[in-house]
């Protein structure tokens, strides 16, 4: 198996390619339509800007390809900004239409907590996974291997708010709020914060990630 991993401009490629290597799987990184027209799976990282990050895509003939991608149910993982792009729309500057893929928008985060305090953001930290969306565990998911509370390292600034309960796979919280983790819809699933960051966690989800791209 094969990971397509989609470069654009806007991502640290070398921490995903290697986190993926520590899990058994050959990466192709790449920016030719053609490469991801014939991949198996694909993964779209990124950090930045929404609107720079679709730019990118749209500079190098990316958008529709990706979306007929996962129109025919090809395995798509979007981590940190390449999350958030797979939603409809962003309000980052202004609002900049997404990939569409999983309906909902993204939003900035609160600047005050649940209870009128002054938060930090951009939300930076190690925080837990808890199901959501009224699934009552991971099973069957990408995060099938991670248990309830394991933390992941989060870096952003605006968050994913899928229009669909059941799309929202995990939160985590922050300033008393539930976050949108990980979200899925079809073949396509997102992850907000860095998996190829957050240590054996995060390989547990990327393994699993490859274990469903192989079925």
């Amino acid at each position: 198996m094969k990971i397509t991993v989609i470069d654009y401009g806007l991502s640290n490629l070398r921490s995903v390619q290697n986190a993926f290597a520590r899990c058994g799987a050959e990466t192709l990184l790449t920016s030719s339509a053609a490469d991801v027209r014939a991949a198996e799976a694909l993964v779209l990282p990124g950090v930045g800007a929404f609107r720079d990050g679709m730019a990118g895509l749209e500079r190098l003939g990316l958008v529709e390809v990706i979306r007929q991608k996962a129109v025919e149910g090809t395995p798509l993982l979007g981590i940190c900004l390449g999350m958030q792009m797979l939603f409809d729309e962003s309000e980052e500057f202004g609002i900049c239409p997404g990939l569409g893929l999983i309906p909902g928008r993204v939003v900035k985060i609160p600047a005050e907590d649940v209870q009128g305090k002054p938060q930090k953001v951009p939300h930076i930290s190690w925080d837990p996974l808890f199901p959501a969306g009224g699934h009552p565990d991971f099973a069957g998911t990408v995060l099938e291997k991670v248990t309830p509370g394991q933390e992941c390292y989060f870096i952003h600034s605006y968050e994913a708010k899928p229009a669909k309960e059941a799309d929202r796979l995990a939160d985590t919280r922050y300033g008393g709020r539930g976050v949108c983790a990980v979200a899925a819809h079809g073949s396509v699933v997102g992850c907000q914060f860095h998996p190829e960051k957050s240590g054996p966690v995060g390989l547990s989800i990327l393994s699993q990630f490859i274990n469903i791209c192989q079925k």
